[in-house]
């Protein structure tokens, strides 16, 4: 590790040791030893000639780059002088994507905090748990995502202080009013490039959430990787999409990749279908960034706006069926980039541009990765055979404080992701099936042991099993199948208390959207459960 800036040392001594790292490529020498990329995203690009062009769009208008730049320049004055952030500290960052979520995850990085950027739908339980993973020390809150936290923050002795941004009337201590009695100007904090800039928490199958840790210089490699080789965007592009910031495929496809070039992005808090189709036609988008589901619902209403801007569109977060590609490419005459990422891997590492697009196919392998198809005993298998998917590349899975699941992961110096592919002869590489027990539903990833926890909670459950069932519109939904303490209360009106139940629990896009009552569930001799034989009926 380069000399770091941090000093406060628990990102950097909850690193997995250095042996389970996976092999790194073409990183040494591309980017330079002390790195901010606060610095080369945002202050640089100001110093460019990109000040007074437009970054960010918004219902409430339009904030430049220069904008930008002072609103995160006080944000960093704030949480140095108002709330004694030592670098290398863990800042939580929750509300809907928008203008002050980005002004916030770049004031942090330039104070030389660590970003744990989280999804506005989480619950406060899902909170306590990130709060205590990442042992967050401050949040900057949305005020309209601020109850779920206070009662997270209640049960979190790590979490010391959380300023609120958004309130309709500011009050003396909140973010927005503190930064007015501070200077735009501030001198970043001089990170080394191996310092961790953010911790990515996604769900895992062991139904607790997975933290991810990636640094300066990997912010960058993902900016200079997929966009510049696949995607090919421009200065005047204008990015649009709905996953959120706190996804790293929503961090890098509506903010970072756009920034990288001097190009804008469109932030909406919440996007229908329709809703997001007429932003398309009113902010003349040009980039769009979101699931094949999303995709799908959107086709209905797409002939009632005029969407000819649109020149681009990039699909990942789930399994990007063949009809819906042909129905969008019918329906618009664009063809849809698809792609596999993962958090671990921070963004996406295979697809194809527009004119290499092999349509069913996820794509090749992204300048910069390698990718191959191996057997259980990690040996490659010769094209046209199905395998485990293994990749590496200028990032890659580095866990917080967890090397059994470190180990699991990365093997050999290749990242395993989870799911099973073959490559064809041209090197295409075609999606086969989830070798986890994921649930990929509309794009989100759902761990169904997380949501089995939540449902033997309540008081009317013996047993349960989740697991992903086929679904035309989503890909797959939440099934779960459940053994009564009483048979006899097995019913409809039992089956809407327990989704509402799940719902309050954790977040709602959770919830099992079918229920099967059983009488008991498949076991192994020493009593573990079956999932497979539920998934196969």
């Amino acid at each position: 590790m380069k000399y770091s800036a941090h000093m406060d040392a628990f990102a950097s001594e909850a690193l997995p040791p250095k042996e389970l790292w996976p092999h790194l490529i073409h990183i040494d020498g591309v980017y330079p030893d002390r790195l901010n990329c606060a610095t080369e995203l945002l202050d640089r690009m100001v110093s460019s000639g990109y000040a007074k062009r437009p970054l960010l769009h918004t219902p409430s208008g339009i904030w430049s780059y220069e904008d930008l730049l002072v609103k995160a320049n006080r944000i960093a004055h704030v949480l140095v002088k108002d709330c004694a952030l030592l670098p290398g500290q863990r800042v939580l960052l929750r509300g809907a994507n928008s203008a002050w979520l980005a002004a916030c995850w770049f004031g942090v990085l330039k104070a030389g905090g660590v970003c744990v950027t989280t999804m506005p739908m989480l619950r406060s339980r899902e909170l306590e748990y990130i709060i205590a993973k990442a042992k967050v020390n401050l949040a900057l809150c949305a005020y309209s995502c601020v109850d779920e936290l206070i009662h997270a923050q209640a049960a979190s002795p790590d979490l010391k202080r959380t300023l609120v941004y958004g309130r309709p009337a500011p009050e003396a201590g909140d973010l927005d009013a503190l930064i007015n009695k501070h200077s735009d100007a501030f001198d970043n904090v001089e990170t080394a490039s191996d310092d961790v800039a953010i911790i990515g928490f996604t769900s895992g199958t062991t139904g607790k959430a997975k933290a991810t840790m990636h640094f300066h210089r990997d912010i960058l490699a993902i900016c200079d990787a997929f966009p510049k080789h696949v995607l090919k965007p421009n200065k005047d592009d204008v990015f649009c999409g709905t996953p959120p910031l706190g996804f790293t495929f929503g961090l890098g496809g509506l903010l970072l990749f756009p920034m990288r070039i001097g190009a804008s992005t469109l932030l909406l808090e919440k996007a229908s279908p329709e809703e997001l189709l007429s932003a398309m036609q009113q902010y003349k988008a040009t980039i769009c960034f979101t699931s094949p589901t999303f995709y799908r619902a959107m086709l209905g209403a797409v002939g009632k706006y005029n969407i000819r801007s649109l020149k681009k569109c990039v699909s990942a977060g789930e399994t990007l069926p063949l009809p819906t590609y042909e129905a969008w490419l019918k329906a618009t005459g664009i063809k849809l980039i698809d792609g596999i990422g993962a958090t671990e891997m921070l963004h996406i590492f295979i697809s194809s541009s527009e004119d290499e697009i092999r349509p069913g196919a996820t794509g090749k392998v992204v300048p910069g990765y390698e990718a191959k198809v191996v057997d259980e005993h990690q040996n490659e298998l010769p094209r046209g055979s199905v395998g485990l998917l293994a990749v590496r590349g200028p990032t890659g899975c580095r866990y917080l404080d967890d090397i059994e699941r470190q180990k699991e992961y990365v093997r050999g110096g290749w990242n395993y992701t989870g799911d099973a592919y073959l490559q064809d002869q041209d090197g295409y590489f075609w999606f086969q099936a989830r070798a986890d027990d994921m649930i990929i539903s509309s794009g989100y990833n759902i761990a169904g042991p997380e949501v089995e926890n939540v449902l033997l909670s309540h008081s009317a459950v013996k047993e349960c099993g989740v697991v992903a069932s086929p679904d035309p519109e989503r890909g797959h939904i939440v099934k779960a199948f459940i053994v009564l303490h009483n048979p006899t209360a097995a019913g409809p009106a039992l089956v809407k208390e327990l989704q509402d139940f799940v719902k309050s629990e954790i977040a709602p896009y959770k919830y099992p959207r079918a229920i099967e009552f059983v009488t008991s569930l498949p076991r192994t001799d020493t009593g573990k459960l079956q999932r497979f034989r539920l998934r196969n009926g």
